[in-house]
């Protein structure tokens, strides 16, 4: 069955097509997640359908835990040390890099090879989250359709 223009995409199909398009404008990228700040697995690209976690590691439900986790410390120790709010979490590794967006009530982690261009990420990261926030409903989107008379 082929989809017509008329039918909507449902939220997950628009959440990967989100996270594809945030591979395909920086190439260096592993893997990104949509985490909930619960910690539960929104969505991930590549898909996690094969629950392979050697060849993907973020299909893990644990690394959605661990970055609500890392995120809600973050948030905190910011707070505590008036720094405002948190725009970004960035964890650099000898393997790769992590970085983690607040996306509404939602988190965006992309995990990154170590070569990649940071900025490049940084950029397509934040507009990725705008569109990640219109998806769940935490944004409006910048313009609303005029209504026909």
């Amino acid at each position: 069955m082929t989809k017509n223009r008329e039918t909507p995409e449902y939220r997950s199909e628009q959440l990967e097509k989100t996270l594809r398009n945030l591979h395909v404008a920086v190439s260096g990228i592993k893997a990104s997640v949509v985490v909930n700040l619960d910690g539960l697995l929104v969505s991930a690209y590549p898909s996690t359908e094969d629950e392979d976690y050697h060849n993907n590691p973020t299909s893990s439900p644990q690394v959605a835990a661990m970055s609500a986790t890392l995120v809600g410390l973050a948030k905190r120790v910011l707070s505590r040390l008036e720094q405002g709010e948190m725009k970004r979490l960035l964890m650099e590794a000898e393997a790769g890099q992590i970085v983690v967006y607040p996306a509404g009530e939602s988190l965006l982690a992309v995990l990154v090879e170590n070569e990649t261009q940071l900025s490049k990420v940084i950029y397509a990261a934040a507009r990725a989250c705008t569109e990640i926030k219109q998806i769940l409903g935490f944004e409006e989107p910048a313009e609303q359709p005029k209504p026909t008379e």
